[in-house]
């Protein structure tokens, strides 16, 4: 009679007839890492399953600058073996969204379709083969076994759980095939039958496994003891499985990663340990999220564009403002550091672990966006400003590029209004807000504003006449700023209105109103509302035919 040992290589042979490698021979091919003894081995490796998460972003941003402040490796991996769920071109998306961003990994598909690197391959659909090795490692010692259950079985299964009111899952009692022998097994494979390999658990929930998680400190949590499956019927493994293998073989020191897997840890824990491995350094990073009424959730893929990072690129948000705003999630120090350091690239800034130790996580504030973006606009200089608006417009509003780009003096005068000097105008957010900012310097585009009355609803029609007239009068004069806008205050006096709002707040019962309002008139009738740039700074970029035909019309 065939020992234990001697069955277990029979069951591995049918199973895995393919597979003549030993895990020796794997592991020759994936040479230690040559690096300084507290050098960081990340990884980023997102599913291939739709657009690029801010969240992903966010972790691999973390992911990169630490590895890098340690002098280590930052690499990416697709892990790509939930097929069904697979979307195509998703691929490109993640890899583009990385460069775009400037999160450039060291090794792995960094150019589409070309891998760079020798520990590939670094998608996990081309990795089949090596999984199988490790599968077969484990049927081989008994740590792992085939189960033939059919979906209708496991639904069976999961309705009785629910009627006992006991934990959900293939375990003790509810694990049918742990303890079928060897001869079942090897029967049900002659006969056909498509199995899936569990690991046969030995963890106990009455146990804790006590651990250090790089992001939340010491952690107490259930040892695992559900038989998962580590390889299913389509020959693929589960990400619990390939993951392990990968970040064995690839020399992976810190898995950081969303706090989403934080339950599954100690599964994964339980395959280094059964595999014999050194396990790495796990962290767990808390979600990215936003207030609903009172209370918070995490960013949803479905209910929240603002979670897709097209969503960034189609309102035209500069790149390196959605990086400050990363930063900023990670370290609260980080704005600190940017004032005094308004010089430096983004990457000499110093991420501290410590801080990014935070508790339920950071909020989502596009307001606080917003606010880098503003700022970092207002760094640019006009050249480089017209430029980027341009490469925006070009794919979001090609109306709007095709007149920038006609009238490309025209629009350099119009985006360097207020650039000089140290506060320089910050009223461009970001490039989706370009049509609503200089669109009422171009007239095709002024040419289809209806001017809101409620805005001049507080002046005369006779007023608002003479004031456009005798400023169209004024401009012409070709005066300096200070005597255009005396002349302009004596106007406007000339129709009752006081020079300023010291003289009208002395004796308001003798005015209209102040030199504001005679302002207004002529800012909402040249772009249409009461919000711009400096006035005479317009009119004197718009010109005397323009200022005319508009000021007139009314």
């Amino acid at each position: 009679m065939n020992s234990e040992i001697e069955k277990r290589k029979i069951l591995a042979e049918k199973f895995l007839p393919s597979v003549k490698e030993t895990p020796e021979e794997i592991e020759g091919k994936y040479p230690k890492r040559n690096l300084a003894e507290n050098a960081m081995v990340t990884r980023i490796a997102p599913s291939p399953t739709g657009f690029m998460h801010i969240g992903t972003l966010y972790t691999a941003l973390i992911c990169e600058r630490l590895a890098h402040q340690s002098n280590g490796v930052f690499f990416l991996r697709i892990e790509d073996t939930d097929k069904k769920r697979e979307v195509d071109g998703a691929i490109k998306i993640i890899v583009d969204s990385l460069i775009k961003y400037g999160i450039v990994p060291d090794e792995g598909e960094i150019e589409l379709g070309k891998e760079f690197g020798i520990y590939g391959p670094y998608k996990q659909s081309e990795r089949g083969n090596i999984y199988k090795v490790y599968v077969k490692k484990l049927l081989l010692s008994g740590d792992a076994y085939l189960a033939f259950e059919t979906p209708e079985e496991l639904a069976e299964i999961n309705k009785k759980q629910i009627e006992e009111k006991v934990v959900p899952g293939y375990y003790g009692k509810w694990a049918i095939w742990r303890e079928k022998s060897l001869d079942d097994a090897i029967s049900a494979l002659e006969l056909g039958l498509k199995p899936v390999v569990r690991l046969r658990s030995t963890g106990d929930l009455k146990k804790e496994i006590r651990i250090e998680d790089v992001f939340k400190g010491k952690l107490s949590l259930p040892e695992n003891d559900q038989d998962v499956v580590i390889l299913k019927s389509d020959d693929l493994p589960t990400y619990h499985f390939a993951h392990v293998v990968d970040d064995f073989l690839m020399g992976t020191t810190h898995v950081l990663r969303g706090d989403e897997w934080l339950s599954s840890l100690t599964l994964h824990l339980q395959l280094f340990d059964r595999l014999g491995w050194k396990r790495p350094v796990y962290g767990h990073l808390s979600p990215i999220q936003k207030i609903e009424g009172s209370s918070r959730r995490k960013l949803s893929k479905r209910k929240d564009p603002e979670a897709n990072m097209e969503y960034y690129t189609k309102e035209g948000f500069p790149k390196e403002s959605i990086i400050m705003y990363l930063l900023n999630l990670a370290n609260a120090s980080f704005e600190d550091w940017l004032k005094n350091n308004p010089t430096k690239g983004l990457k000499e800034y110093p991420l501290l672990i410590n801080e990014l130790k935070r508790g339920s996580g950071s909020l989502l504030d596009l307001k606080k966006i917003e606010s880098f973006s503003k700022d970092y606009i207002g760094t640019l200089k006009t050249e480089e400003i017209f430029d980027r608006a341009i490469a925006w417009a070009k794919e979001f509003d090609s109306e709007l590029a095709t007149i920038m780009q006609s009238n490309r003096d025209y629009t350099m005068q119009i985006l360097n209004i207020d650039r000089v000097g140290d506060k320089a105008r910050k009223d461009i957010i970001k490039w989706g807000d370009l049509r609503y900012e200089i669109g009422f310097f171009f007239d095709e585009i002024y040419s289809s504003t209806v001017i809101d009355e409620k805005e001049l609803s507080d002046v005369s029609k006779d007023d608002i006449e003479t004031i456009a007239e005798k400023s169209v009068e004024i401009f012409n004069a070709n005066l300096d700023k200070d005597s255009w806008l005396a002349k302009m205050r004596e106007m406007g006096a000339t129709v009752g209105y006081a020079p300023d709002a010291k003289t009208f707040k002395a004796s308001p019962d003798k005015f209209k109103g102040n030199f504001g309002t005679v302002a207004k008139v002529v800012r909402v009738l040249l772009a249409g509302r009461n919000q711009s740039p400096d006035l005479y700074e317009i009119m004197n970029i718009m010109g005397k035919d323009r200022i005319q035909s508009r000021l007139l019309k009314f």
